[in-house]
């Protein structure tokens, strides 16, 4: 908030108050009288349509965060020590899970999928697998893409590959509520992640890669249990039997360009699952 406070940020599909404003539904308790509206129209309350579009975003120059590491601008870049990858899950997949391997983890973000939301055209809430979240910037054979990944590993000390690790912020309680809080508090499963990197934090072995222990990830200030860690990191063997299922649809679509590799992680995850 302080990197937009400094201005120079772009703010599309929302709608503008009377005084040069933004505003969107949610932003505030109370609805301001008179807006206008993501495409430019008079906008009051007793209108029948949001002000905002749902698929509202904003971008500020990243020069502009206090936080921004001083070797960002390195010529000869970083040494990187993880990889996270992001869906956007209601169940199956945890809040968090560390891979096996370099070649789990690829198999990790080669599956990765989130539901669709107003952002994407068709219907909302449809699983779509979107590989290491590239598959709209792709622009040659995505088996290809995938094997370039199985191949890094052969080019460098697998001691000094990244760790991978797949989070989901938005995976849901029994009751339909998120099971974690999310936002700022997102940064305690970062924690979890670099003191898995320094051997520090506890994780719990599953068929489809390491996850927290209910006591491992910080939870200091934070109205969560350890048994609601655990609930939030859960691996389903039912759901993950349509899982598999849907990743096989998936693996289908690349015929024989699909790395070996990534077949033999799925045979062994099918293997582990039972």
């Amino acid at each position: 908030m302080r990197a937009i406070a400094k201005g120079n940020s772009i703010f599309t599909n929302v709608a503008l108050t009377d005084d040069g404003g933004v505003w969107w539904e949610g932003m505030t308790e109370e609805v301001p009288a008179h807006l206008t509206d993501w495409q430019g129209n008079s906008w009051t309350t007793d209108s029948d349509k949001p002000a905002a579009h749902p698929n509202s975003r904003f971008c500020t120059p990243i020069d502009q965060i206090d936080m921004l590491a001083e070797e960002y601008n390195n010529p000869d870049g970083v040494e990187l020590s993880a990889i996270l990858f992001g869906g956007r899950r209601k169940t199956t997949i945890p809040l968090v899970t560390e891979a096996r391997s370099w070649s789990n983890g690829i198999f990790m973000g080669s599956t990765l999928s989130s539901e669709t939301t107003a952002a994407a055209a068709g219907a909302v809430g449809v699983v779509r697998r979107d590989p290491m979240a590239m598959l709209p910037f792709m622009g040659y054979d995505a088996g290809d893409y995938l094997n370039h990944w199985v191949n890094l590993s052969a080019k460098g000390n697998p001691e000094r590959l990244p760790k991978i690790f797949l989070v989901n912020w938005f995976r849901r309680t029994a009751e339909g509520g998120f099971a974690w809080p999310g936002f700022g508090d997102n940064a305690r499963v970062l924690k979890w992640a670099i003191e898995r990197l320094e051997g520090k934090a506890d994780a719990v072995e599953t068929p489809i890669g390491f996850v927290p222990t209910g006591e491992s990830i910080d939870l200091k200030g934070l109205d969560m249990t350890p048994a609601q860690v655990e609930e939030a990191v859960r691996v389903d063997p039912a759901e993950w039997a349509t899982e598999l299922a849907s990743i096989e649809e998936w693996y289908a679509n690349f015929g024989d360009s699909l790395p070996e590799a990534l077949q033999s992680e799925l045979a062994s995850l099918k293997s582990r699952l039972g």
